[in-house]
C-alpha cells in the first residue's frame, strides 16, 4: 500500500466511524485467529467434568461448557477455523468467479449466454440447502465445507462482473489498450479486472461475513465441522440444549462473537469501497 492510499484510508476511515469500528472489530477478530493458541488460558478440547457449566468468573471469564471446557478458550480458538473457512472460500469464489464473468461479459456470444443460464439456475436453488447437499454427499470435513461454500458463491461474482466488464469492454481506455497490441486476454486481466475491483469490495466484504455464517451454520445442524473441534457453530448447538436450565453464556457468548463477526464484515464492505475507488480520491 504506498503512502497516499494510506493516507486516504486514513481519511475515510475518520469521517466514517461505523466503518472504523468495522474495521478494529476485523482486526480484532484477525489478531485473535492468528494468535489465539497462544493467549488462550485453557486448553480448548481437555475437559474437566469437575469444573462443568460453572459461571462466567474472573477464573473463566466466559464459563465452562458441560465437559468443563473454558468457553472463551474455545471462542478464541474457533475463530481461527471459522476465518480460515470464509477466507477461503470467498478467496476461490473470487478468483474463478470474477476472472470467467469478466470474459463473458467482454466476450459475449453462446459462452456467455450458457454461463449465464447456468448462474441463474444455481440462484434458482436456496444456497444454504445447495450447499447442505453438497456436503452431506462429500462428507463434512473442513477442505468439502470450503468447497461447498465457495461454490455457492461462484454466481455472486460471475453475474457482478460480467455485468461490470459488459458495460466497460467499449470504453475509450479498453479501445486504446486493443490499439496498442494488447490481446483480449491481457485487456481483461490487467486493465478491466482492475478496474471493476472497488465495485466487488463490498460483495467479498459481505460474502465473507456470510461464509463464516454459512459455516456455522453447517456445524449447527450437524453437517460442518465435527466436535471436538472449537466452532462457533458447534458451540451454540451445544449450549442451545441447556438454555432451559438457565446455562446462558454457553449460547450467548459464541452467538455474540459470531454476529459480530458477521456484522463487522458487513459494515465494512462500504468502507472498503470508498477506499479502494478511485473517485473518491480528492
Amino acid at each position: 500500500m504506498t503512502s497516499a492510499t494510506l493516507r486516504h484510508s486514513v481519511w475515510i476511515l475518520r469521517g466514517n466511524p461505523l466503518t472504523a469500528v468495522a474495521a478494529a472489530g476485523v482486526m480484532l477478530f484477525v489478531l485473535l485467529a492468528i494468535f489465539g493458541p497462544w493467549i488462550v488460558p485453557y486448553d480448548p478440547v481437555v475437559s474437566n467434568v469437575s469444573e462443568a457449566l460453572l459461571p462466567p468468573s474472573a477464573a473463566h471469564l466466559a464459563g465452562t461448557d458441560q465437559l468443563g471446557r473454558d468457553v472463551f478458550s474455545r471462542l478464541v480458538i474457533a475463530a481461527r477455523l471459522d476465518l480460515t473457512i470464509a477466507v477461503s472460500a470467498v478467496g476461490i469464489s473470487f478468483v474463478i468467479g470474477a476472472v470467467v464473468g469478466a470474459f463473458c461479459g467482454y466476450t459475449g456470444g453462446k459462452l456467455d449466454r450458457a454461463v449465464g443460464r447456468f448462474v441463474d439456475v444455481m440462484m434458482a436453488f436456496p444456497l444454504f440447502v445447495l450447499a447442505m447437499a453438497m456436503v452431506a454427499a462429500l462428507g463434512n470435513r473442513i477442505e468439502n465445507i470450503v468447497i461447498a461454500t465457495a461454490i455457492i458463491n461462484l454466481p455472486f461474482y460471475i453475474r457482478f462482473a460480467r455485468a461490470e466488464v459488459n458495460v466497460r469492454r467499449n470504453v475509450g481506455w479498453v479501445e486504446a489498450a486493443r490499439a496498442c497490441g494488447e490481446s483480449h486476454f491481457s485487456v481483461v486481466l490487467r486493465f478491466l479486472l482492475p478496474n471493476i475491483l472497488p465495485a466487488m469490495a463490498v460483495q467479498i466484504s459481505l460474502n465473507l461475513g456470510w461464509a463464516i455464517l454459512n459455516a456455522a451454520g453447517l456445524s449447527f445442524i450437524g453437517l460442518g465441522v465435527k466436535p471436538p473441534t472449537p466452532e462457533w457453530g458447534i458451540m451454540v448447538a451445544e449450549g442451545a440444549r441447556f438454555i432451559s436450565t438457565g446455562r446462558w453464556w454457553l449460547v450467548a457468548f459464541p452467538g455474540l462473537a459470531l454476529m459480530m463477526a458477521v456484522l463487522c464484515f458487513n459494515l465494512l464492505g462500504d468502507g472498503m469501497r470508498d477506499i479502494l475507488d478511485p473517485r473518491m480520491r480528492t
